[in-house]
């Protein structure tokens, strides 16, 4: 069995932003935003949340897990669909309370569950006459 790595609490706000320890910054509801991006051309793929156990998994496993708040589970992203997540470099922000995953995904290339490779297909469309916003199809 995989050792899992642990997460101290977090420091100061010099140590937060400057030292060498990361310490994530989980929300009150036990999560961090992570955003997944394509490790060669960095397309934006989608957003998700992780707990400090997926967090773990990802980091001991090389492979993303997130925790998924419509079924209140671990995620093991592709583990049915084949569309592995694996990782190529993490990276945090200045306050550590959000993960940027540069990935390879595998099985068809694809990362939504629509099908589509990039969870963002649609733009946000407002017309300011009518007050109307829509949802317009866009290419990756």
């Amino acid at each position: 069995m995989t050792l899992l790595p642990t997460f101290a609490p977090p420091g100061s706000k010099r140590e937060l932003e400057e030292g060498e320890t990361f310490t994530p910054r989980f929300g009150p509801d036990g999560l961090i935003t992570a955003v997944a991006v394509d490790a060669d051309t960095g397309e934006m793929l989608m957003l998700a949340h992780m707990n400090a156990e997926s967090l773990a998994r990802t980091l001991a496993t090389g492979e993303a897990w997130y925790w998924s708040r419509s079924r209140g589970e671990l995620w093991h992203k592709g583990a049915t669909s084949g569309q592995i997540q694996t990782l190529v470099e993490m990276r945090v922000d200045c306050d550590q309370d959000a993960l940027l995953l540069r990935v390879r995904v595998g099985g068809d290339g694809g990362c939504c569950h629509t099908g589509r490779r990039s969870c963002f297909y649609r733009g946000v469309s407002y017309d300011p006459e009518s007050g109307a916003v829509t949802l317009v199809p866009r290419a990756s």
